[in-house]
């Protein structure tokens, strides 16, 4: 939260320091006029690289500081991005409607704006990144780049305020995801729905406000952007019915597959053989050597806010090579209760009777990915050589 403090004062001391406008009243220029015209001018030229600056700023300080997802601050933090977004882009709409409003502010305002928005979506890589693997969230990581890309080609054009309005509603729906359950305790479709109707609560009042700060302007506009909205409420809808969304506000934490597991007080303690160096470092697919009748585990721990309670699926997939296609072996379910730092931890196990690739899917009771462990099985007549691990 520091550099967002540091940089809207920074803004602020912009502001103050701006030459007063030509024709004002009372204006006299001080021994530093030169340097503030300087100043001017050079905001005003790279005005659009300074906005693409605020996106990157919001992105560096909310990565560095969002630890939880259900800590009191985190939730202040999304709760000034919103007010601040709830005021400062129907404040520019009026400026932008109004010739006699002053210039100076016409600089500033969507400065704070876009800075603002990176902090929105650096919280949103930091926590839908963390709530699933890279093949669930990179539509987010795609719109990340279309924001850049859109922020630079609508920033002077008459189509910012259906730009920036479109994103504010795409902001307030991603956060409402994550935000409603924390309060309410629940997960599943009523707990989705719910949140979709705390953002159009709240984008209407927003939508009242262009309208009364800039009635002339925003009837010119108002179907381009509740049409933008629509597209978003249906893209979000259409993510959650078909399992793509990621399931917030859960996170995956450590998981992995092991010879056995075991719970000892205070920690979990497993046998695991040592992984070759491209498995460590490079991501590469472990292999698990197992005796004939042997066993596996599978290890997850899974992060949830305070007081949720919900089950976690572990799923155990072998592929058949001969259909092409993945078999589920066993499906595996137990409780978690939310609240602890590195997640609720648990683990089920598994007989392996085929060689091959497998994959253990820690999911929701209603499907959603949270984690994949995929692995090869190698059966042998000796057990290989193993180690005792203590889990985190």
């Amino acid at each position: 939260m520091f550099p967002i403090v540091r940089s809207l004062a920074w803004i602020a001391q912009l502001v103050e320091h701006f030459p007063e406008e030509e024709g004002v009243p009372g204006s006299s220029p001080g021994p530093s006029t030169a340097m503030q015209q300087k100043i001017s001018g050079w905001v005003q030229k790279y005005e659009k690289h300074l906005s693409a600056f605020a996106v990157v700023a919001g992105f560096i300080a909310d990565t560095v500081f969002f630890e939880r997802i259900d800590l009191w601050q985190t939730q202040i933090v999304f709760a000034a991005y919103t007010a601040i977004c709830f005021i400062t882009i129907p404040l520019h709409h009026w400026m932008e409607s109004h010739e006699k409003a002053s210039s100076r502010w016409r600089s500033i305002v969507p400065l704070i704006t876009q800075f603002t928005f990176g902090g929105f979506w650096s919280g949103f890589v930091v926590f839908y990144g963390r709530s699933a693997d890279v093949s669930v969230s990179w539509p987010f990581l795609l719109i990340l780049l279309l924001v850049f890309l859109g922020n630079e080609y609508f920033y002077r054009s008459h189509e910012q305020i259906v730009f920036t309005s479109v994103l504010f509603f795409f902001a307030l729906y991603s956060y409402a995801i994550f935000a409603v359950p924390i309060y309410t305790k629940t997960l599943g479709t009523g707990t989705f729905l719910l949140s979709g109707l705390m953002a159009i609560g709240v984008f209407a009042l927003f939508t009242a406000l262009l309208r009364v700060l800039g009635r002339e302007r925003f009837l010119a506009d108002v179907w381009r952007i509740r049409a933008g909205a629509l597209g978003v409420f249906i893209v979000f809808t259409a993510s959650y019915f078909t399992n793509i969304l990621p399931p917030l506000p859960l996170s995956s934490g450590p998981a992995g597959v092991y010879h056995s597991v075991s719970r000892v007080p205070g920690a979990y303690m497993a046998r695991s053989e040592p992984d070759p160096w491209r498995v460590r470092y490079l991501g590469f697919t472990p292999t698990r050597h197992v005796v004939p009748g042997g066993s596996l585990f599978a290890y997850s721990s899974v992060f949830a806010p305070t007081k949720l309670t919900t089950t976690i699926v572990h799923r155990w997939q072998w592929y058949d090579s001969v259909e092409k296609e993945w078999v589920t072996k066993s499906v595996i379910a137990y409780q978690i209760v939310g609240g602890r730092d590195g997640g609720y931890r648990g683990y089920s196990t598994v007989p392996i009777r085929q060689s091959g690739k497998w994959r253990v899917v820690v999911e929701t009771v209603d499907g959603r990915r949270i984690a994949r462990l995929p692995f090869i099985v190698e059966i042998v007549a000796v057990e290989p050589p193993q180690k005792v691990i203590v889990l985190p």
